[in-house]
């Protein structure tokens, strides 16, 4: 049988209706900012609680528009040692200095006290990753500090469409919320970003910021250092018939992680990540610790040979300041980024996941994880002796 890493779910009557629409857009000649990129952003924005949401040609584009719009150019910006690359290559791109901070253990994510230990005299934005899906409860209090220095706080929401905390969604907590629609994303438009914001005026910048930095769509009039950040309208009603699916795949998402949770809790020393009081995640991924100095790269190619179980990427293998292209940038150690990122597996979750297909995962993973356990207590049997 085997379980794959990730799997796009686009039932038979989304695909019609999507190719009906791609050829309605190719047979009018209006392939970019059209009326589907508006009904795709209208329908984000409300499926998030916001008063704006401006579509990208990427997640990363919102990014860096995000932070462009804050004014972040030659100063410094914390983010997470733990985040993807994109999440420094927008600081990078925006023109400021990427500054790596520690994380917390429990959530994957900053925390108030590894906010303050990367303050810089020259930090202007933080950015808050939502690893995952899971949103930190102690996001208010980090926007409390971000607020009392006067730094913009931005969120790298790649992970969490639909997430919310005490009942509050995914890219409320900030300046600006950034998404991607990545095809392995719960919700995809095959490529593309949006941008959540309360704000008027950075909602107005990011447009002129998508669109060459010009004033308006139709003029040679450049206003800011823009660049084609655009999504097409073929992306758009990708995702615009893809969102309407939100809700469920998130439900189902849950139902595969509770599942998770029960097979995991007769495993000792396999522990996932606990989703925190008040959160909501979209269980984008499935997180689980090994213990320490298990041997991670032959836990996951024992699932793969034998039982065909693939595991979802990690969240991530190798941190920011350990990456060779950032390592102008590296700074001190962090001792719970490094250990996270070194002993963490992510189960396969799919939107519509059989629960035959979760049992394979369990049943696979309680095999090899034996084998793992008990090599490590015979290892250290050994070495007491």
């Amino acid at each position: 049988m085997g379980v794959q890493a990730a799997r796009v779910v686009f039932p038979p009557a989304d695909r019609a209706e999507i190719a009906a629409a791609i050829t309605e857009i190719l047979s009018s000649g209006m392939l970019t900012l059209g009326p589907y990129t508006e009904r795709f952003e209208a329908a984000f924005a409300a499926a998030h609680g916001a008063a704006h949401a401006v579509a990208t040609g990427s997640g990363t584009a919102a990014l860096e528009i995000s932070l462009r719009a804050a004014g972040v150019a030659g100063r410094d910006v914390i983010v997470p040692a733990n985040t993807f690359y994109a999440t420094a290559a927008a600081v990078l791109r925006a023109g400021a200095r990427p500054v790596f901070a520690d994380i917390d253990a429990a959530t994957f994510a900053l925390s108030p006290q590894t906010l303050a230990a990367a303050l810089t005299p020259g930090t202007a934005a933080a950015v808050l990753v939502h690893v995952g899906g899971l949103i930190t409860p102690q996001a208010d209090e980090i926007r409390a500090i971000c607020d009392h220095r006067g730094i913009a706080f931005v969120e790298d929401a790649a992970h969490a469409h639909g997430s919310s905390y005490d009942g509050r969604l995914a890219g409320s907590f900030g300046a600006a919320g950034a998404f991607s629609f990545y095809p392995t994303k719960v919700v995809t438009s095959g490529e593309g970003g949006m941008i959540v914001t309360a704000s008027d005026a950075l909602a107005e910048e990011a447009r002129i910021y998508r669109d060459q930095g010009k004033g308006s769509f139709g003029a040679n009039h450049h206003v800011r250092e823009g660049y084609a950040w655009r999504m097409s309208e073929q992306n758009a009603v990708t995702g615009l018939v893809h969102l309407r699916r939100m809700d469920e795949f998130i439900l189902r998402r849950r139902e595969v992680a509770a599942r998770y949770d029960k097979g995991l809790a007769q495993l000792d020393g396999l522990e996932p990540v606990a989703e925190p009081d008040g959160c909501r995640s979209n269980i984008y991924k499935y997180i689980a610790l090994l213990p320490a100095g298990a041997d991670r790269p032959w836990f996951k190619q024992q699932l793969a040979a034998r039982f065909g179980v693939r595991l979802a990427g990690e969240v991530y293998d190798l941190p920011l300041h350990h990456q060779p292209v950032l390592a102008q940038y590296a700074g001190p150690p962090l001792p719970v980024a490094e250990d996270m990122c070194a002993r963490h597996v992510c189960l396969p979750v799919h939107s519509d996941m059989a629960d035959a297909e979760v049992d394979e995962v369990l049943t696979a993973v309680a095999e090899v994880y034996g084998e793992l356990a008990g090599a490590g207590a015979g290892a250290q049997a050994c070495a007491s002796q």
